[in-house]
């Protein structure tokens, strides 16, 4: 990218996680209409998860692309992802900054050692 094209590219600001979860909320309200029904979203969830697995397994894994087959992003892949498991954590009114807290503290005291003594990691 040469330089004018980086000055004139302006990237949307970060968002928190609740941040996140607000504007998700506002779409689905205003062009969604409503949230799919959970079971339906957990299935969209699992599709795009093997959206990801299928990049994934073309760039990093043994498998090849088929013929004529795009490479994909894996960037908008996982954006997907994210975005309907922030449907999902907004349907069951979890609020995901506070769940992600938890499970990182919960991660830290359970596996503060655990890592360190796997012989595969070196």
């Amino acid at each position: 990218m040469n330089d004018d094209m980086a000055i004139n590219r302006q990237d949307p600001p970060p968002l928190s996680i609740r941040e996140a979860q607000d504007r998700v909320d506002e779409w689905i309200r205003t062009i969604g209409v409503r949230y799919f029904h959970e079971l339906t979203n957990l299935a969209q969830l699992v599709e795009e998860v093997g959206e990801v697995a299928r990049i994934l397994s073309r760039s990093h894994g043994e498998q090849s692309s088929k013929a004529g087959e795009s490479p994909g992003d894996l960037a908008d892949e996982l954006a997907d992802v994210l975005f309907v498991t922030i449907c999902l954590a907004n349907q069951s009114g979890i609020d995901l900054t506070d769940a992600l807290g938890r499970n990182l503290d919960k991660k830290t005291k359970r596996d503060a050692d655990r890592h360190k003594n796997n012989d595969k990691l070196f």
